[in-house]
């Protein structure tokens, strides 16, 4: 079974059922197309503290709801680090 990793940028909040619902949303994603999902949440202040190497690791990256981000400039930075170099991007 293939396998893909997608980073989930944004500050995880379990108070927030969409937060708690991603997860779920990937995984399904994944079982209904036949790929195995691991995901990981990213936050936006780490992202803004120590670049956006980290988002290198992921196959594709999703920016998470539930603003206001811890920083905004952290999550503006993970989806131009998608946007620049075309790894597949989603956002909510």
């Amino acid at each position: 079974m293939k396998r893909t990793r997608i980073g989930i940028v944004g500050d995880f909040n379990p108070g927030y059922i969409s937060h708690r619902e991603t997860g779920i949303a990937v995984e399904d994603s994944g079982q209904r197309l036949g790929i195995a999902v691991d995901y990981q949440w990213v936050a936006t202040d780490a992202v803004a503290s120590d670049g956006t190497g980290m988002l290198t690791a992921f196959d594709g990256l999703w920016a998470a709801p539930g603003a206001p981000y811890r920083s905004l400039d952290g999550a503006l930075a993970g989806i131009r680090f998608a946007r620049e170099r075309g790894v597949p991007f989603f956002g909510t």
